[in-house]
């Protein structure tokens, strides 16, 4: 009767281990983002910032990319790399309220205004070849991930995200 019991117990004692090895259904979720750029001397456009106009995105010389490029609601982790070898960028993330919408933009500094598009958080000035991390606590929907230094976001410096 014991052999019976163990045999009993031991796929009990395997299952509870795989629920505690498996980590909670709303684990965190990692997007890793590359800021980049083809030099400080290459010509900036001004108009391929989001709904800014511009249509050519082959005209950007610097960008963002986000992979994943949708993830779960819930904890976001932001793992951010500046790849560029000489200029300075930073990783803003805004919620996207209108995707017809373009944010609202300072003209006379050449940036977005952070407060007035719904500032979420920041990975700042990253200088060429850092890294950084930002995580964020979002809710479904669209999310817009930019570089904000002046000149940046007009160029195409920025990318989409979904959350589900």
């Amino acid at each position: 009767m014991r052999p019976i019991r163990m045999a009993f117990l031991l796929p009990l004692g395997a299952i509870a281990l795989a629920a505690t090895v498996s980590g909670p259904a709303d684990a965190a979720s990692t997007i890793n983002v590359s800021l980049w750029d083809k030099g400080a001397r290459a010509d900036m456009a001004t108009d391929l910032g989001m709904n800014m106009g511009g249509h050519d995105m082959s005209k950007a010389t610097m960008g963002v990319r986000a992979v994943p490029a949708a993830v779960k609601a819930g904890d976001v982790t932001f793992e951010v790399t500046n790849n560029s070898s000489e200029t300075i960028h930073e990783m803003i993330v805004v919620p996207v309220r209108d995707p017809k919408d373009p944010l609202p933009y300072i003209d006379a500094e050449n940036r977005v205004d952070e407060d007035a598009a719904g500032h979420l958080g920041e990975v700042s000035e990253l200088d060429p070849g850092k890294t950084g991390a930002l995580r964020l606590h979002l809710a479904p929907g669209k999310y817009l991930l930019f570089c904000n230094v002046p000149g940046h976001f007009a160029n195409g410096m920025w990318t989409e995200v979904t959350v589900q």
